[in-house]
């Protein structure tokens, strides 16, 4: 039951129309590419000011609870893109979604770790989890899919409904999770107290157990480049000249190859880090050939990239769930949403500063670059069979 839950929360989650017609929604409004970023950042901001209190709030109140916050949030800030299209308005929009994306981060992870632990089951998180990530990017492709017709029938008006919706959907299966705290917060008080001790027990926990603070910076590393690129691929398939209702078909190139790396991370958990860093490599590899091509065969390329990049973030979030062994699982994982948010903040600054010199397509190279000193980082690494520590 649990498995299922969590899978049609991860599509509705992210059946969203809005996804592949967004940041074009942006520049036909009159933004340019330095105040578009300058929204991804501000995104970034609220979430990770969000991050750790949401994080603390699911350690010390429910997990549960979060989970149907978060989507709820999210859909309010699409309905003032829709009503009110503007730069204030998707300022504050970015500002919603980026609280509803910290409700969930930090809540949904814990929750169905601790259900899969709390049945001797902890060695399927990564299949889980995986799964999900492929529920949710499938939700994406039939969206890309829809996105455009819907476009065709009803405009933006329609497309935001449409997306309004399945974040209602999503917040009422939320609802519907299992959660039972058997590794509870000792002697926990009520109010602030309970608050600052959950959040010192998971600040603790991060400075003074080595392999959590490990897990923590190689989730960072893994997320932070190709999660904020991501924003970037539908003005990168604009680029290459197709009309606009045909970007999505362009973007749903790259979500197959996400979809395929959410599937595969089972896979990679299995993986030594050695045969890891040279997968990174060769996506870093496939990454700049297919953005530098500049054509739309080169977005299967991409698709590659982001399959890799996928199945390293799942290994590196079941690697960190592994190594936490407090209490304060939400706080910890909150940890490593804001430390990715941080750097996603970097990237986006970046981009936007080489967006005046450069192309889309350029830009999109350069960072693959980065790719490659992570692979040489990770593979300079004590070799290990695989990165799990429990659970099999």
């Amino acid at each position: 039951m649990l498995a299922g839950r969590l899978y049609a929360y991860a599509f509705c989650q992210d059946l969203i129309l809005l996804y592949p017609l967004y940041a074009l929604l942006f520049a036909e409004t009159g933004l340019t590419t330095a105040q578009i970023s300058s929204l991804f950042v501000i995104w970034s901001v609220a979430s990770l000011t969000i991050e750790i209190p949401s994080g603390v709030l699911a350690d010390v109140v429910s997990r549960r609870l979060l989970l149907v916050l978060g989507p709820l949030l999210t859909g309010a800030g699409f309905a003032l893109w829709i009503a009110l299209p503007s730069y204030p308005a998707f300022a504050l929009g970015f500002v919603l979604w980026g609280a509803g994306s910290a409700f969930q981060s930090g809540a949904r992870e814990a929750l169905v770790y601790e259900e899969l632990d709390r049945h001797g089951e902890a060695s399927r998180y990564a299949r889980l989890i995986g799964r999900s990530a492929a529920a949710s990017t499938v939700a994406v492709a039939m969206g890309i899919v829809a996105a455009g017709p819907a476009f065709d029938a009803g405009g933006y008006w329609l497309v935001g409904v449409a997306s309004i919706l399945a974040c209602a959907a999503s917040a009422a299966i939320g609802a519907t999770f299992p959660e039972h705290r058997d590794n509870k917060i000792p002697d926990p008080d009520t109010g602030f107290r309970s608050y600052t001790a959950t959040l010192g027990l998971g600040v603790n926990e991060i400075r003074t157990q080595r392999p959590v603070r490990s897990a923590v910076l190689f989730l960072i590393a893994i997320s932070a480049i190709w999660g904020s690129l991501e924003e970037y691929v539908g003005l990168l398939a604009a680029d290459t000249g197709v009309e606009t209702a045909e970007v999505p078909m362009l973007i749903l190139a790259v979500y197959l190859g996400i979809a395929i790396g959410g599937l595969l991370g089972g896979v990679g958990r299995r993986l030594s880090r050695r045969t890891l860093a040279v997968l990174l490599v060769l996506a870093a590899a496939a990454l700049a050939a297919g953005a530098l091509a500049g054509n739309p065969p080169g977005f299967m390329l991409i698709g590659l990239a982001f399959c890799v990049f996928q199945m390293a973030e799942i290994v590196a979030n079941t690697r960190l769930q592994d190594a936490i062994t407090g209490p304060a699982r939400s706080t910890v994982t909150s940890a490593a949403g804001l430390g990715t948010d941080v750097a996603g903040i970097g990237v986006y600054a970046i981009y936007a500063a080489a967006s005046t010199a450069a192309d889309h397509s350029a830009i999109f190279a350069g960072w693959a670059a980065a790719y490659v000193v992570i692979a040489l980082l990770l593979g300079a690494r004590p070799q290990g069979r695989h990165f799990a520590s429990r659970g099999g």
